[in-house]
Parts: structure tokens; C-alpha cells; sequence
């Protein structure tokens, strides 16, 4: 009795604790390496079989009038016996249609049998393939999607224990994919204090895991054990050569990390920050400072490495349609039905280039996110801003509008800005870093219109989107992303609205604080997109 009331405690503890992942690259040979890969496209391809068998069940399930009737009643129906009622017929007809998790699982048994792949490695890719029919059946996803040739699917084993099982030995960790041993290398303070980590809980874990237990019982808060949950395989193919890293998913928050003088690297402010999210741009207002900067940069050369891969693309366009005439019409469409493609020692050069500033531009881009996140972290505890619209830009434009000299306008809106910017993957990490550090994020409501207000007449004037530098009605003059983020950041609490009184209070010294700012981006020739800051 009292081993049962311990593994249900222990499997709550671990339903609550949060979790991180480590990532290290491994000390595999080159040869080793090439196998893995060898693997991963094999998972790729039993994946993509799983998928082709799931989409047509799929798609059988929504043809019929009866289960897109259930489901346009459901969405409408607020009764919960009839809503409860409606789900027991929809989960009837997906069973009729094989569109179940069972039916996934098993199915998944014989393909991974047919490619050769260990039983856990399927059961986790049929996983991620359930996961994507639950979004299209219950979420906002359209269909189902193959994993193209090239592509490199992680070789993942949701159990430490198995498919690859973790060991130590001289206080090192090591690891195991089929018969092939293989260890980590461990390059800086972070990894190390993390490894050590691991090691400390595999010591004594039973020991970790009922003070972890007890402390939940006691003080309804998870404490950190460091215990390793699964190891994943990542292949990756950098200047050329496949390099394979390791994702081992650690129980508990991660370490800290120090810099050279053993300070520590990220510091945590408090107070309030308002911060306007734009597709290229993001203004912010703190206690303390007052900003403006592109999103996603770091540096300059971000935007000569963006241009240079649309060069690269438009190369690759020329070659593909020189040495594959016969597919294109006259006028440069492509050609309907089968066709079969020749690719040039020139054009698969090209696409190499590009391939390669492609993965260095998204690591740019991740580690700038990252950087900014930090910052704003370090400003202040209480992010507020407006909720999350990238997703919404990038459509485009239903009706057909022509301008002055009677041309159709295009359709298309923010796509690449937000492609080369990625606001919405910013704005998630902000809230991703402030809630895991203590510190709390608001989204205000959609009713508090930062951008129209005007707190000297207290009043909202409706401006233009192309209205980037206007005048207040007291002929102050203010960049537009900064003066809704001042806005953001008179925001209050309690009544959910501007808070006037502040706004009236803070803005001369935040005013201030901005025409500095703007000094300075003219001085040392920044340029911010879409600003309307006009650089000499």
C-alpha cells in the first residue's frame, strides 16, 4: 500500500515539475554519424507512410455531411449535455474511420517493422504524427504534412531506459544507440554544471526523489532534481558535414549561467515595461530606458545576409529553369501534370550556399530573440503588451482593391518581413522568459487602442498606417511605436485601461528620454526600419 501511495505521489510530482533540455553535440565519427543519419531517413520515410495512411482516413472522415454537420453543431451548441452529447458522435464516426490513436499505434507496428527501426523510436514518431492529426481535428490545423527528402526527423526514445539508454562511468555520462557506445562533449561552465547535475541525481536518486515528493506534500512547490528523462538525436548538416548533437530533457529548471569574472550572465530587474510589437520593429519603455531596435538583428549584417540569400534563390530560379525548359509554359508558369526535373553541378552548388546562409541566418535570428528577451528581462518583471497578430498579417487580402492608375493593388502583405523579423516566435520567448523567471506578462485588451490614443486631450484620433512620425495635439512631435509603447506602459491594473494621470506625470522625462535616442540613431547612422527616422 504505501509503494502505491509513493508511485502515484512520484508521478504527480512529475506531472507538476518543469523541464529543460540540454544541448550538447556528441563524439561521434564521422562514419558513426553517416549511420545515424542512415536512421533518421528511415524514421523520415516510415513517418511519412504513417502520414500518407492517417490523411486518407482523414480526409474519408471529413467528406461526409453528417461529421461536418456534428461539427458545425458542436461549435455552436453552449448546452454542455448536448456539446457532451455531439463529442460521443464525432469520437463514433472518427472510430468508424480508423481516425484514432489506436489505430495510429498499431498501424505504425508493421512500417516500423517494414524500415527496420526499433519499436520505441516508431511508437515516438507515430507520436508526432497523432500530434498532428489532433490539430487538424481538434486545433486550427489544415492538413496533414510529409517531411520532404533531406529533411532529418530527430531520433528520439521517450524513455531513458530504452532505444538510447544513458550509463556512467569514471563520473561521466555516456550513451547507447544499438550497439554503438558514444559520449558528449562538454565545452563550457553551463554544460559542465548541468552534467554534474545529472551525475548528483543518479548518485542518490531515491533519496532526491522522496525530498522532492515531501517537499510537494509539505510546501506544494517542485523542487529541482536534475533527473534525465529521454535523450534525443538531432543530425544536422553544418558547412557541409553531418554533425550529430544530443537533447537530453533534464527535470527541473536550468542552471544559471556566469560569465568569465563568475557574475551571473542574465540579471532580473523589476518594474514595469511597455513594449510595442511590430512585424520588423519593437519600442519599449521602461523605469530606466527607453528603446528602439529591429527585431531578430544583431548587427548589420543581418540584412546584407538576407539580401544575399534572395540572390542565391533567383540564381537557383535561373539555373532550374534553363536546364528544365520543357517544363515551363511561354509565359514562365510552371507546366501541369508529372514532370521530371534535371538539376546542374551549378545549380546544386547554389542551393548548397544557400542552404548554409539559410541555417546561419536562423541561428542569427534565434540567438538576437534571445538576447533581446534577456534584456528586456533585465529592465524589468511586468511585460505589457498587445496581443499576438503576426499570424493574421501574413494573409492576404481578400478583395481586389485598384489604385490611382487603375492597377490592381497586390494581396500580399507581410509575409517575408515577418519570415526574416519573427515577431510572434519574440513575443513567445518574452513570455516564455518572464513567466519562468517570477516576473508576469499582459497582454491588454483589444479595446485599449495604444496607437490612437492622445493623453493631451485625453481623446482617440484615428492616424494612418504609413503616419510613422506625427504631432501630438500640443505639436509634440513622437515616432509612433514609441509612443504606444509609453502607453503600454501607463497601463493599469485595475480598471484595465491608460492610466491618465501617469501618462500626464511620465512623459516629459520618457519624451526626453526618446529624442536622445533618436540623437543617437542619427549620429551613429541606424537605421530602423520603418521608422520614419530619417538617417543623413
Amino acid at each position: 500500500m504505501m509503494d502505491e501511495e509513493y508511485n502515484k505521489s512520484l508521478k504527480q510530482y512529475r506531472k507538476c515539475s518543469d523541464r529543460h533540455i540540454l544541448v550538447v553535440e556528441t563524439d561521434l565519427s564521422s562514419s558513426d554519424a553517416q549511420s545515424m543519419v542512415a536512421l533518421s531517413d528511415k524514421i523520415r520515410k516510415a513517418g511519412n507512410e504513417l502520414v500518407g495512411l492517417m490523411k486518407n482516413n482523414y480526409d474519408q472522415l471529413m467528406r461526409t455531411k453528417r461529421y461536418r454537420k456534428l461539427l458545425a453543431l458542436y461549435g455552436s451548441t453552449k448546452d454542455k449535455t448536448k456539446r457532451k452529447n455531439l463529442a460521443n458522435q464525432l469520437n463514433a464516426m472518427q472510430k468508424q474511420y480508423h481516425v484514432t490513436w489506436d489505430f495510429c499505434r498499431t498501424s505504425m507496428i508493421p512500417i516500423g517493422k517494414k524500415y527496420g527501426i526499433g519499436s520505441i523510436f516508431a511508437l515516438t514518431k507515430a507520436e508526432d504524427v497523432w500530434r498532428g492529426v489532433e490539430q487538424c481535428l481538434y486545433a486550427n490545423g489544415k492538413k496533414l504534412h510529409f517531411s520532404k527528402y533531406g529533411e532529418l526527423p530527430c531520433i528520439r526514445a521517450k524513455q531513458i531506459d530504452r532505444g538510447i539508454p544513458l550509463s556512467v562511468k569514471d563520473n561521466q555520462l555516456y550513451f547507447k544507440l544499438g550497439r554503438k557506445p558514444f559520449g558528449i562533449k562538454v565545452k563550457d561552465r553551463f554544460q559542465n554544471d548541468e552534467v554534474n547535475a545529472v551525475l548528483s541525481y543518479l548518485a542518490e536518486s531515491e533519496i532526491i526523489d522522496k525530498k522532492a515528493i515531501k517537499t510537494l506534500l509539505d510546501k506544494a512547490y517542485c523542487i529541482d532534481t536534475y533527473r534525465p528523462c529521454y535523450a534525443t538525436l538531432v543530425p544536422k548538416v553544418i558547412r557541409g558535414k553531418y554533425r550529430i548533437y544530443l537533447h537530453l530533457t533534464i527535470e527541473g529548471k536550468a542552471k544559471p549561467k556566469y560569465d568569465k569574472f563568475n557574475h551571473p550572465r542574465h540579471r532580473f530587474g523589476k518594474g514595469i515595461i511597455g513594449a510595442d510589437i511590430g512585424t520588423q520593429t519593437v519600442a519599449y519603455t521602461s523605469d530606466t530606458e527607453v528603446g528602439l531596435k529591429n527585431l531578430s538583428e544583431r548587427g548589420n549584417r543581418i540584412q546584407k545576409s538576407e539580401r544575399l540569400e534572395r540572390i542565391y534563390y533567383r540564381a537557383m530560379d535561373r539555373s532550374r529553369r534553363a536546364t528544365n525548359r520543357q517544363n515551363y509554359n511561354v509565359d514562365g508558369t510552371i507546366k501541369k501534370g508529372k514532370k521530371t526535373w534535371n538539376y546542374s553541378n551549378h545549380y546544386k552548388r547554389l542551393k548548397a550556399k544557400h542552404t548554409e546562409l539559410c541555417r546561419i541566418n536562423a541561428v542569427n535570428r534565434q540567438l538576437a530573440i534571445k538576447e533581446d528577451a534577456n534584456h528586456l528581462r533585465s529592465l524589468g518583471d511586468t511585460f505589457v503588451t498587445e496581443p499576438k497578430n503576426a499570424s493574421k498579417l501574413m494573409k492576404r487580402a481578400k478583395e481586389t482593391t485598384v489604385n490611382r492608375k487603375g492597377k490592381c493593388n497586390k494581396k500580399k502583405r507581410f509575409g517575408k518581413s515577418i519570415k526574416n523579423r519573427c515577431p510572434s516566435k519574440f513575443q513567445t520567448t518574452v513570455e516564455w522568459k518572464f513567466k519562468v523567471s517570477g516576473g508576469r506578462y499582459i497582454e491588454v485588451p483589444s479595446n485599449y487602442r495604444a496607437s490612437q490614443y492622445d493623453h493631451t486631450v485625453d481623446d482617440y484620433m484615428k492616424k494612418k498606417l504609413s503616419d510613422r512620425m506625427y504631432h501630438l495635439a500640443d505639436g509634440t512631435l513622437v515616432q509612433r511605436d514609441w509612443y504606444s509603447s509609453f502607453l503600454l506602459y501607463c497601463y493599469d491594473y485595475r480598471t484595465k485601461e491608460i492610466d491618465k494621470n501617469k501618462c500626464i506625470t511620465e512623459f516629459h522625462t520618457c519624451y526626453d528620454k526618446e529624442k536622445a535616442l533618436i540623437e543617437w540613431m542619427k549620429a551613429n547612422n541606424i537605421k530602423i526600419l520603418n521608422s520614419g527616422i530619417k538617417i543623413a
